[in-house]
């Protein structure tokens, strides 16, 4: 616990903000030590970027696409509370090069959510109270502690410390609303490097050839396909591909309608794999925060005056055991602090 004088106030009840693996990490690795937590979530369910949608007869993976575990207090973790929730992807991974050739990735355990991505993170929060559809809009001190302002008038708390797992933008956005304006500040060098990534998922009733279920791209306007069907736990009739544009025309198309964004996309699917035909059913979806460019990754933010700490992929190196990594280095930093 946390060795306290008596002008320091014993922190107690927390705060988390979005219910992404960074959210989820903070608050059972928290609890773990004794501490009420709760998560507030803007949308109906957890799961941030690690994120499915339905589809006819299943789900796509229309997020995060995979993860491996290096970290071996990473699959500690999962085995404790998302047992059975995800298991190894055995696909093919090829990667293509400059000159256009292909070649196989790297051998390395990938895994998946089963039977989606969101298995991970509902499995996750059946520990943990998550207050879903709450939008914090605000953060107001009240004396040594915090109370969060939704964006429907509500207020909750007091909480002795807040942690924001919200994407740079979001979380320059609330810090700004409450007058913290130093932090706020300090946000927009993050905001410039998170990139955008317009996603579609394509159908074809009839399965396709392909040598690679998942496949890095030397394209103008792919940067990643994937044979959803080939994920565990995925039982479709057909098949369903995952295309994830790169994030420079992901920008340059921001605003550009999804009716054209998926008809170039599947255009330089076919080109990039040979295919012919065209899709039967496609659905889309544009990330606003998907990934972060590199740039200075100290893993965590903890601002210890304000008790307001920082977690999130964005700070420790991108991906799904990153998010990990950073909520549980914040976690044992305030236990230390």
């Amino acid at each position: 616990m946390f060795n306290q004088t008596d002008q320091m106030p014993v922190i107690r009840r927390i705060a988390i903000v979005g219910s992404g693996m960074a959210g989820l990490s903070a608050a059972l690795l928290l609890q773990e030590q004794n501490h009420e937590v709760t998560i507030f979530e803007k949308s109906r369910g957890p799961g941030g970027r690690m994120a499915a949608k339905r589809v006819a007869g299943g789900s796509v993976d229309i997020g995060a696409q995979y993860f491996t575990i290096r970290n071996p207090a990473f699959s500690a973790f999962l085995n404790r509370y998302a047992e059975g929730s995800f298991r190894p992807w055995p696909g093919r991974f090829g990667y293509q090069t400059t000159s256009g050739q292909w070649e196989p990735f790297p051998q390395e355990t990938r895994y998946v959510g089963a039977p989606r991505m969101t298995a991970i993170t509902r499995g996750l929060s059946t520990a943990a109270d998550v207050q879903a559809q709450t939008r914090i809009d605000s953060l107001v001190r009240q004396g040594q502690q915090w109370l969060l302002n939704d964006t429907d008038g509500e207020s909750y708390g007091p909480f002795d410390a807040v942690i924001v797992t919200a994407p740079p933008a979001q979380t320059r956005d609330l810090f700004s609303n409450s007058r913290l304006t130093a932090l706020s500040d300090q946000m927009q060098d993050h905001v410039s490097h998170i990139q955008p990534c317009w996603a579609i998922a394509v159908y074809f009733r009839q399965a396709l050839e392909q040598p690679y279920d998942g496949m890095r791209c030397q394209n103008p306007i792919l940067d990643w396909i994937a044979n959803n069907s080939s994920k565990p736990g995925r039982d479709d009739s057909g098949q369903w591909w995952v295309l994830h544009a790169t994030p420079q025309w992901s920008r340059e198309h921001e605003n550009t309608s999804a009716d054209k964004v998926s008809a170039a996309m599947i255009e330089a699917f076919k080109k990039v794999t040979g295919v012919t035909v065209c899709p039967d059913d496609w659905i889309s979806h544009r990330w606003l925060y998907a990934k972060s460019s590199p740039t200075e990754q100290p893993g965590f933010r903890w601002y210890g005056d304000q008790r307001i700490g920082l977690a999130g992929d964005w700070l420790s190196g991108g991906r799904v055991e990153g998010a990990f990594n950073s909520a549980s280095g914040l976690v044992a930093h305030m236990l230390a602090d």
